[in-house]
């Protein structure tokens, strides 16, 4: 090569670095630095670590939790039609690779023809074609590019689905645990009222109540049972919405009582409801490894990606093709004559299309890949904006169940004990019916309202273990 070529091979070379048909992706995009906000107590809970480390069998302890999550990952719909869209996306990046080798093909011909009644003449071609697209230009390269950005969104989208269903399942499963408990305080309630009401029916048979206060206690017992006809109705409703998850016919589903097992942490510290949100340890990290960790935010990244390498091939167009092609087989046409038997032919041709004027074709779809990477970049920077909201929701709402939980404790305590001595001076006729009414139902209230706290707690660690971009390992 002598040094004009070297010259005019340095000269095309930079001239396309400069287009940008060549140039790989690299995530330029500004996200917030403060992404969990500005809170105090959120800032303090950051660490080097992060929750969302943790494997999801690390993270829900109970054994057959994680049992049920085994299996609705191994048979959601949901997550085999996400299986199905990765090897969708691998063959597509597998047929984008194989656009650099040439294609070949046997196309034989025959034709039969006869002019003025005279002899047919037979005739045949038995060629193997070969073509090939010279990737000069970037096009190629820039198409396999965004293959493999597809791809790479298929597989994150697959984790989104994973980590979305583990956490709809701990839900569910979690919910089922709450209703069980509240089931067992409404049974228990059921039989203290009960014996509240045969002991306001003696006291009227007696002539020392009226029939008045049997009616609203009778009335009060009644609604308990309503309550506990709803409450065994969820738990149903739970139960199917769990088998179809897994996509199985409505069953009975197994679980411990709550609190058998803790979340996040099985060393954690505190009471047995108290633990199952012990803010203590949970460590969110930094917001950098929230955008390294979700699946969404990642899946967003590489959309990016996708566009940059379009816009790149949109760019590409506008360079001219380059097409190689040739033959090589058997016949017998050779122009104007015929020989028996055929002679090998062997044909080259090289091909270059320089688009002109494509009635603003090239000019729109650059325009478009364009302005889809900009629309891509904004909407990207709001995810990020919007997973901090949900990091920073999550652990407000896990300090919140934290806080309130003491004074429901301590008001079912008090309650309680309202509720037994009123229930006392009744029994010796020293307060009215009215009074008792009010002591059971506000313990029922208090009761019922602690446990849905708890529930609540709970919740928010996985909200907060999720949005954090745990549960995709």
């Amino acid at each position: 090569m002598n040094y004009k070529s070297i010259i005019v091979a340095a000269t095309v070379s930079l001239m396309l670095t400069g287009c940008g048909i060549y140039n790989k992706y690299e995530q330029k995009t500004t996200t917030p630095a403060d992404a969990f906000g500005q809170d105090a107590n959120i800032k303090a809970a950051s660490s080097e670590s992060t929750i969302a480390q943790m494997s999801w069998r690390e993270f829900f302890t109970d054994p057959l939790l994680q049992q049920l999550i085994e299996q609705v990952l191994a048979n959601n719909t949901d997550l085999n039609s996400a299986r199905i869209a990765v090897e969708k996306s691998q063959a597509s990046l597998t047929a984008a690779k194989m656009a650099y080798l040439p294609s070949l093909v046997f196309a034989p011909q025959g034709t039969l023809s006869s002019f003025d009644k005279s002899a047919a003449t037979k005739t045949y071609n038995l060629p193997l074609q070969l073509s090939m697209d010279i990737d000069v230009f970037g096009s190629i390269t820039n198409k396999k590019r965004a293959a493999k950005a597809v791809l790479l969104q298929a597989q994150m989208n697959e984790e989104a689905t994973r980590s979305n269903l583990i956490s709809i399942t701990a839900q569910q499963y979690l919910m089922l645990q709450v209703l069980d408990r509240q089931l067992e305080i409404l049974l228990q309630t059921d039989s203290l009222w009960n014996k509240s009401l045969e002991t306001e029916q003696a006291l009227w048979e007696n002539g020392k109540a009226y029939s008045t206060a049997v009616n609203q206690m009778e009335a009060s017992y009644l609604n308990v049972k309503t309550q506990i006809v709803d409450t065994r109705r969820n738990i149903r409703s739970v139960e199917n919405a769990i088998c179809k998850l897994l996509g199985v016919s409505p069953q009975h589903i197994e679980r411990q009582k709550w609190g058998s097992s803790m979340l996040h942490h099985a060393e954690a510290q505190g009471d047995a409801d108290e633990r199952m949100f012990n803010t203590k340890y949970l460590k969110i990290g930094v917001p950098a490894q929230m955008l390294e960790n979700r699946p969404d935010i990642r899946m967003a990244n590489h959309a990016m990606e996708e566009a940059f390498y379009n816009t790149a091939a949109a760019r590409s167009a506008f360079y001219p093709s380059i097409n190689l092609s040739g033959s090589a087989g058997w016949t017998n046409s050779a122009g104007g004559m015929i020989v028996d038997p055929g002679k090998m032919l062997l044909t080259a041709i090289g091909s270059l299309t320089q688009p002109i004027f494509a009635r603003g074709k090239l000019i729109a779809n650059k325009k478009i890949a364009k302005l889809t990477e900009e629309d891509l970049q904004k909407k990207y920077v709001q995810m990020v904006v919007n997973a901090g909201n949900e990091v920073n929701e999550a652990m407000a709402d896990c300090m919140a169940a934290r806080e309130k939980h003491r004074f429901f404790k301590r008001q079912v305590q008090v309650l309680h004990e309202a509720y037994t001595g009123t229930h006392e001076l009744m029994d010796n006729g020293k307060a009215s019916y009215i009074e008792v009414l009010r002591a059971q139902e506000s313990l029922l209230d208090a009761q019922l309202s602690s446990v849905m706290n708890m529930y609540k707690g709970a919740e928010a660690v996985i909200a907060l273990y999720i949005a954090l971009g745990g549960g995709t390992k």
